[in-house]
């Protein structure tokens, strides 16, 4: 794949105006220097739309566009069920979870739950958050971005790697996270209008002239068993997506743990300018959630119909892009360039944020509890930027050695389904329960990897889908959390969380969005299951 002199250009363009908006929007007044909640909260003064497509950005990454379209080239439409049971995720967090969150005024989830449970609870999930965060979500976008960059460059992994890494880097350390919520709102931009752009181009090869809806409608006939939403038992791919586990069962703990107690999401609501403004963006972000498969999924099904030459799943979208983009292919020059700038905008966007988040739980639950209580907020800050450098440089070591584990996007989705159980369980019976205690949380935090590990790797039990197995986990778990509290005999623990009158109540443009949402996923499930 060749990139002509506009496509060049055109992604140039794109790197430089990320680079100056970051720089612009990250500036301090003279004489004036950054502290903490500037850094790592941008001094709560995120609008909704920021929020938003910042929570989009951190979430989609290269394991979507590179993972779901090879996971929609074998498996279909039913791995968009990932993106459209998040959007309903999204108004449950929203409405239930956020307001607590702000009221308490934190910079990170440990921090809450030192708050509702105490500081040994706070520091585990801390070094949990920090080993899922740097040994599995940044080197695994790190590795999917280095194959599209490899391909499209000709240049080797390790290379390519590191490119990604040192652009992110470039930004990210100096700014803190209004620099990369603000630079959000670009990438997104670049991602919805180039992965459209792919998708156009893609289904007109299969279906030219028919136009959006008729070939997706011949597509969906040509080939409608990769448009089944629900899987049965004996279907070639049920152990990764289990029929209505999807629906009901461990779904909804990967998606309400990933949404709701995840610090690299909830990091932009934290930083909103009020608890409106932050539900006002999740509802964007929950739209955005139920276009993604239109991008990131359909596309890898055109490429199964159009018999796509590829070895590996993961090879599936840089064959798009060089199939249907390049200037050789479409006859003019520059959209190749904005493509590829969308793949880019959600590899840095994403990995941006992850880093800052590993900064923000390292500063502020690692460092200054234990090392640095008397230090300046200066000084924080300078740890959080040395922290996030730290942190990409072990994962552009560690990034090429991801392709041992198969699938990028079903190697984050399992790994991080250790941990999702016990974290939810944690996060659900603070929030909800006012008898659950530390000790109970304690517990379950020690015990969510080991049991996770039993299930994955013990014969009979390993046989489970991974989604029931989380499932059946978060129950044992649960248990554990509710035998452990009771036993310590109190009738509600001191640090219960207490609900104001009206703390869960929304206002009307959220109640609005979320009906619309909810109705357009129960249409898109009742049409293709």
């Amino acid at each position: 794949m060749k990139f002509s002199n506009i496509d060049l250009a055109v992604f140039i363009g794109y790197c430089v105006i990320i680079i100056g908006v970051a720089l612009w929007v990250s500036r301090t007044k003279k004489g004036k220097q950054k502290d903490t909640r500037d850094y790592f909260l941008a001094g709560n003064s995120l609008p909704w739309w920021a929020i938003g497509t910042s929570l989009i950005a951190a979430n989609i990454s290269a394991e979507q566009l590179i993972g779901m379209t090879g996971d929609g080239f074998t498996m279909g439409l039913a791995i968009a069920s990932y993106e459209w049971m998040a959007a309903l995720t999204l108004i449950v967090v929203g409405k239930f979870f956020l307001p607590i969150f702000l009221e308490k005024r934190i910079y990170s989830m440990p921090q809450f739950l030192e708050i509702r449970y105490d500081e040994k609870v706070r520091t585990t999930l801390a070094i949990l958050w920090l080993f899922l965060y740097v040994f599995v979500n940044l080197t695994s976008i790190l590795y999917l971005g280095g194959i599209c960059i490899e391909k499209v460059f000709q240049i080797d992994l390790t290379t390519a790697i590191f490119c990604i890494a040192a652009f992110s880097a470039l930004y990210t350390i100096v700014g803190g996270l209004k620099a990369i919520a603000y630079t959000d709102f670009i990438q997104v931009t670049f991602l919805v209008v180039g992965g459209l752009i792919t998708t156009y181009f893609a289904l007109n090869a299969f279906s030219p002239d028919a136009g959006f809806a008729g070939g997706m409608s011949k597509l969906s006939e040509t080939f409608p068993e990769k448009f089944d939403m629900i899987f049965t038992k004996g279907q070639p791919f049920y152990e990764k997506l289990p029929g209505l586990t999807v629906l009901i069962g461990g779904m909804w703990i990967a998606n309400l743990n990933y949404w709701g107690c995840n610090q690299y999401i909830t990091q932009r609501a934290l930083a909103a300018k009020s608890l409106p403004e932050a539900q006002k963006g999740i509802i964007l972000a929950g739209f955005l959630k139920l276009l993604m498969p239109l991008i990131v999924v359909v596309p890898g099904i055109i490429a199964f119909a159009l018999h796509a030459n590829v070895t590996r799943q993961d090879d599936v979208y840089p064959w798009l892009l060089k199939t249907f983009l390049s200037p050789e292919n479409i006859g003019f020059q520059g959209l190749l360039g904005i493509c590829f700038a969308a793949l880019v905008a959600a590899i840095v966007g994403s990995l941006s944020s992850k880093t800052n988040s590993i900064a923000t739980i390292f500063t502020m639950d690692i460092f200054k509890p234990y090392f640095g209580k008397n230090t300046s907020e200066h000084q924080l800050v300078n740890i959080g930027r040395i922290t996030t450098a730290v942190s990409l440089v072990i994962a552009v070591m560690l990034a090429p050695y991801i392709d041992k584990f198969g699938g990028a996007f079903q190697f984050i989705q399992e790994f991080t389904g250790f941990f999702s159980p016990g974290i939810f369980a944690i996060f659900i019976f603070g929030l909800f329960w006012k008898r659950a205690t530390a000790q109970g949380a304690l517990w379950v935090a020690i015990l969510t990897v080991p049991v996770s590990v039993l299930f994955k790797y013990t014969n009979g039990l390993n046989a489970i889908p991974f989604l029931d197995r989380m499932g059946i986990i978060f129950l044992i778990l649960s248990a554990v959390m509710i035998v452990v509290s009771l036993m310590t005999k109190q009738n509600k623990d001191p640090k219960a969380i207490e609900y104001r009158e009206g703390l869960f109540k929304t206002n009307m443009a959220f109640n609005i969005g979320a009906i619309i949402i909810i109705a357009i996923a129960a249409i898109l499930y009742i049409k293709f299951w």
